[in-house]
């Protein structure tokens, strides 16, 4: 029966909705659409309508209405709002929550470890002599003090963050 009412119904609706969308200011597919949900709400609540293609017409044009309201009623932005440029909410939550779990494992290193990879990580962006200097330990054995320790750091973090896969 919903399929018979459906075949029937389907190019008056396409042809209807062509013509009241331009007026309405959407798209003929936006009222289709429309128009398919509350054939499909009221055949669950009242059945099939008794004219059926009256009751088309009806909904296009009572849709079309619902439609010319919504567009009277937005206003486009004078500027874009949003900027693409910087990093939205949701990518500042996860760039702070791996900066935190990064954070945490550099903690659990053992040895000087942690000061190393904060000395690394600091903002001032410190030469390897400075690095070297605050450890107190040769310019020499830095870099191989800091291989060791990025493999620590890595065997820590392997379970936590998961390996980012290849997009393209």
């Amino acid at each position: 029966m919903t399929y018979d009412l459906v075949a029937t119904l389907s190019p008056l609706l396409t042809a209807e909705a062509s013509a009241e969308a331009y007026a309405a200011g959407s798209e003929p597919g936006d009222l289709e659409q429309a128009v398919w949900l509350r054939l499909l709400e009221r055949l669950e609540r009242d059945g099939p309508p008794p004219d059926p293609a009256g009751w088309l017409r009806k909904a296009v044009r009572a849709e079309a209405r619902r439609s010319r309201r919504t567009t009277r009623r937005e206003r486009p932005y004078g500027i874009e709002p949003a900027d693409e440029t910087r990093p939205g909410p949701e990518q500042l939550a996860v760039t702070a929550a791996r900066h935190r779990a990064l954070r945490e494992a550099v903690r659990r290193l053992p040895g000087r470890c942690p000061r190393l990879i904060e000395a690394l990580l600091s903002p001032q962006d410190l030469t390897y002599r400075e690095i070297a200097g605050e450890l107190g330990i040769s310019q020499g054995s830095l870099g191989p003090e800091r291989s060791r320790c990025l493999g620590c750091l890595r065997r820590l973090l392997t379970p936590e963050v998961a390996v980012r896969e290849a997009r393209g």
